[in-house]
């Protein structure tokens, strides 16, 4: 018997392989990988395994569960990495794999096993896409690690090796797709994948993250609103540095007043949502202060959004998050959203974080003027 569309709907399907964990990153202060030798105790890096086993879990054991469709990932091949990488990037990785790892920038570390989990984070993204292009499915979560949107096409940067995302979106405008929309809330600008095609008028990128600035030679990028794209990408990439502690509220109201008219002047075939917990209000490495109920309302808007231009056709991809416990929750609240379930079927068990919006309103007007005076598409009728 034919799937419903019902069915295919009101469902997740999940993409996920087991090896993915087998990336270590090491212990040290924080995510330095150094032991300054007067600590007892040194902490995992913050982009570990367990993070991801909570997010695995709660999934299979919580109350969306009946929600969810599992599928295995698997990895990319080589020759698929060179849509969105170069040659010389991919070749370097491969022979620091072969030599046993290596420091590739600043906290992020290849060592062994890490070059065989990126490919099956990379992979097992192309086949959440592939699997929405071909009508399997509406929405698709690729939940992966290392995470990606960090690497640009010639280096690695942020915890990142392989741009999961960015080879997903150049899937779909291989296979025909007139035009995707990025939606990333990571806290950290996803600088990466807006490298990828900052000279496209075919995806539209948008970022919502911490006012963080440049971090490196690994980031050159600072993710500030005047930051629109190149050439025919000129007024694509649009950049939402938001003040710290901004919150549900905030975050919200700039979906509302930013995203949501972007996202129908651009009238994409297929929206990419790329999650990070790290914007939670107790992870180690943001400070925005979004708690469940945030990410529940971000996951309502933009499945709405889906079903006005895409009809319905979503794809998740897993990014940051390292609030061990937190960030499960809140992954859970995105994808309580994104189906559209009529009450919350998990509560928070932190509960209200205080936020107060009222900086965070100003600072998204403005940055909504400035985008409707600079942005070409954004003034047409």
């Amino acid at each position: 018997m034919a799937e419903s569309l019902s069915s295919r709907t009101n469902r997740i399907d999940v993409f996920w392989h087991e090896d993915m964990l087998k990336h270590d990153a090491g212990n040290g202060v924080f995510d330095t990988g150094t032991d300054p030798g007067f600590l007892e105790v040194l902490e995992k890096h913050p982009e570990n395994s367990d993070r991801i086993r909570n997010m695995v879990s709660i999934l299979k054991r919580g109350p969306i569960s009946p929600y969810i469709s599992w599928h295995l990932g698997s990895p990319a091949l080589l020759p698929q990495l060179l849509s969105f990488h170069t040659s010389e990037y991919i070749n370097g990785l491969v022979q620091a794999d072969k030599e046993g790892g290596k420091i590739l920038c600043a906290g992020t570390f290849l060592n062994p096993g890490s070059w065989d989990a990126a490919l099956l984070a990379a992979g097992t993204t192309i086949s959440a896409m592939k699997h929405i292009l071909d009508g399997h499915g509406k929405i698709a979560y690729a939940l992966v690690r290392p995470p990606g949107h960090h690497a640009q096409p010639t280096q690695a940067d942020g915890y990142c090796f392989l741009n999961n995302a960015g080879l997903a979106i150049q899937l779909a405008l291989d296979s025909r797709c007139r035009k995707v929309a990025v939606i990333d809330i990571d806290v950290h600008y996803g600088n990466g994948t807006a490298e990828g095609f900052y000279q496209s008028d075919k995806v539209l990128t948008i970022s919502l993250h911490m006012n963080h600035g440049s971090w490196g030679p690994s980031n050159p990028q600072t993710g500030s609103v005047d930051e629109l794209g190149e050439g025919e990408g000129y007024g694509y990439n649009l950049n939402i540095p938001l003040p710290n502690g901004t919150g549900d509220k905030g975050y919200v109201y700039a979906f509302n007043h930013l995203v949501v008219p972007s996202i129908e002047k651009f009238d994409p075939d297929v929206i990419v949502l790329v999650i990070g917990q790290d914007s939670s209000a107790f992870d180690p490495n943001g400070r925005q202060c979004l708690t469940m109920e945030g990410y529940r309302g971000i996951g309502q808007i933009v499945r709405a959004l889906t079903d006005k231009h895409c009809d319905g056709r979503l794809l998740i991809v897993q990014e940051g998050g390292y609030h061990v416990t937190y960030s499960a929750y809140c992954l859970h609240a995105t994808l309580e959203g994104v189906l559209n379930l009529p009450l919350p079927p998990l509560q928070d068990p932190v509960a209200y974080y205080p936020e107060d919006e009222t900086f965070s309103v100003e600072v998204i007007e403005a940055i909504k003027k400035y985008q409707k005076d600079k942005v070409p598409f954004l003034k047409t009728a």
